[in-house]
């Protein structure tokens, strides 16, 4: 009885554990590491994905920082030109006669113009309102006086409107080093704000500018109404306030988990020159609720495939499906790891197989031929990129790129290193009375002209932005630069291009030239400001003529511009 009765225990068990039975275990073991090693990814991607939205947000960050460096730059640039025109003019009816016709409106960033006295008193301006105004009690005012470099201040409200701006100073003792007057400006903070918009419209994402006290500056558009207030009224924002303010270090970053629970990540940049700081904050729940979302949509999609592998693990026979799957899935993994070599060997398969091998080698196929268009295309669009299309010259990113190569190799060597900034003369009007085609057209001649004699110098001919050429004249001297600087202006005048509202009737250049030798004490943005100094003189000085200006005499703070040729 009891040899009966272990003989049907042990064919329940063998029944139990028949082929389906086993294959199915079979299966679980082999699942089971996969979908635990495919959490296990998941969450590495979502860490990774994490990681990669704020480091990308860090760059446009930083390009952000650049970008309100590069305004704050253009600002100083004019006050500088400002106050040696008044230094040279050697009266107030004249500096403040060139001052009231020098606004550029390409700088929509600066609203007025100023010249005060050493009083403080406003002697004239860009708009009448403001002359007479006493400004000799505000910080910025006394701190120029006494530094006697370009100072840039908090944030404040105008006296004549208590409109928000802030002030840019830069003292005339700078050229004449006698204490006179200083010319300032109002910097439009609704501009600075739109330097930022990159930064707006993204979900857990706050970006603000703020001046050394702490106050906002500017914001993108959806967080304007930042814009006033101090930074330690804005949630989640205080967190870091004291520590951005007073560091000494140019970058920082904190990662905390603030009152609500949210992980957030807070970085600040300080903008080169000023006491100013970006402050970016990110929630990183926020900016990862779409990759939590794939994440959930993966574990449903992983457990639909368990189910089904389990379900084949039942009706498919271990050599019919385990091996041949095996055998594709390391093909799969190959593939993968970027062997686009493999291919499935369909001889081996079963024929119910040979299908998805196709396809799979089809695939491996495709994605062979699509990596080598990838190629071709991004070496194609890296010169796209640095090609200005309307004057067939390189674009201002290929002609920094240029810059920074030959400024380290004249270092290097220890050449010379000449600019030529080169400006269309009233190319507003010439638009406006011929039209954009024939103003296209104008650009195109021009560049056309300028690649000529870049390739008869030596030199690298750029596009620098709307009607602003430059040309880079490595191992030249600041005497040939100029040489070069009357040929292209007589060249440009050579093409004899109508232009009626010009008192030439032709098409004519202002030049501004800046040489020197690089070295560790200068940058190569030095260049381009006395380049552009001396072309913002050549502009004031009459049009269609080549001014030089010296880097050194930028550096030292005394008068090194000349006028070296004109028509």
């Amino acid at each position: 009885m009891a040899n009966v009765s272990f003989n049907r225990k042990r064919a329940k068990l063998k029944q139990v554990l028949g082929i389906r039975a086993r294959l199915a275990l079979l299966a679980v073991i082999l699942v089971a590491p996969l979908m635990l090693e495919r959490i296990r990814s998941l969450e590495d991607a979502r860490t990774k994905q994490i990681a990669q939205a704020t480091a990308e947000f860090t760059t446009v960050a930083r390009h952000s920082a650049d970008a309100q460096r590069e305004v704050i730059s253009s600002v100083e640039t004019i006050l500088k030109s400002e106050a040696f025109i008044r230094a040279s003019a050697g009266g107030v009816s004249k500096s403040c006669d060139v001052l009231r016709a020098s606004l550029p409106t390409s700088l929509p960033w600066i609203r007025t113009l100023l010249i005060a006295g050493q009083d403080g008193r406003i002697q004239c301006a860009t708009n009448n309102m403001y002359v007479g105004l006493d400004l000799s009690d505000r910080p910025y005012f006394q701190q120029a006086q006494k530094t006697g470099r370009f100072v840039l201040s908090d944030f404040i409200l105008s006296r004549p409107v208590q409109s928000p701006t802030v002030m840019a100073v830069y003292p005339v003792s700078a050229f004449s080093g006698v204490a006179d007057a200083v010319v300032l400006a109002t910097v439009n903070l609704d501009w600075m704000s739109k330097v930022m918009n990159n930064l707006g419209g993204r979900a857990g994402i706050t970006a603000v500018l703020v001046d050394s006290a702490g106050t906002v500056l500017a914001a993108p558009a959806d967080q304007h109404s930042a814009v006033g207030r101090p930074l330690d009224n804005m949630p989640l924002m205080s967190a870091i306030a004291d520590m951005a303010l007073r560091s000494d270090q140019d970058e920082g970053s904190l990662a905390f988990l603030a009152a609500d629970g949210s992980r957030r990540a807070v970085s600040f940049i300080r903008i080169a020159g000023t006491n100013s700081r970006l402050i970016a904050s990110i929630d990183e729940d926020k900016v990862s609720a779409a990759v939590s979302r794939d994440i959930r949509t993966a574990y449903l999609q992983l457990a639909f495939v368990v189910v089904f592998v389990l379900l084949g693990a039942l009706i498919a026979a271990e050599k019919l499906v385990i091996k041949p799957i095996e055998m594709l899935a390391d093909m799969a993994k190959r593939l993968g790891e970027g062997d686009l070599s493999a291919r499935a060997a369909r001889k081996s398969l079963p024929s119910e197989f040979v299908p998805l091998a196709r396809a799979f080698n089809a695939m491996a196929a495709q994605l062979s031929q699509r990596e080598r268009e990838l190629i071709a295309t991004n070496d194609r669009l890296t010169v796209m990129a640095s090609i200005d299309m309307l004057s067939g010259l390189a674009n201002r990113r290929g002609f920094q790129s240029r810059l920074d190569f030959e400024w380290m190799r004249a270092q290097q060597y220890g050449s010379e290193l000449a600019l030529l900034m080169i400006d269309v003369d009233h190319f507003k009007l010439f638009n406006d009375t011929y039209g954009h085609l024939e103003g296209d057209s104008c650009l195109t001649r021009l560049g056309e002209s300028l690649s000529g004699i870049g390739a008869d110098t030596m030199g690298f001919a750029a596009r620098y932005g709307g009607e602003e050429f430059c040309l880079l004249l490595p191992n030249t001297d600041v005497n040939r630069a100029v040489e070069i600087g009357e040929q292209v202006r007589a060249a440009v005048l050579k093409l004899c291009l109508p232009h009626i509202t010009s008192a030439h009737m032709v098409v004519t250049v202002s030049i501004g030239v800046a040489a020197t030798r690089p070295n560790e004490a200068l940058r190569p943005g030095d260049l381009i400001e006395a380049a552009d100094a001396a072309l913002y003189a050549a502009k004031h000085r009459g049009r269609n003529n080549v001014v030089e200006h010296g880097v050194q005499a930028i550096e030292s703070g005394t008068p090194g511009m000349k006028i070296a040729a004109s028509a």
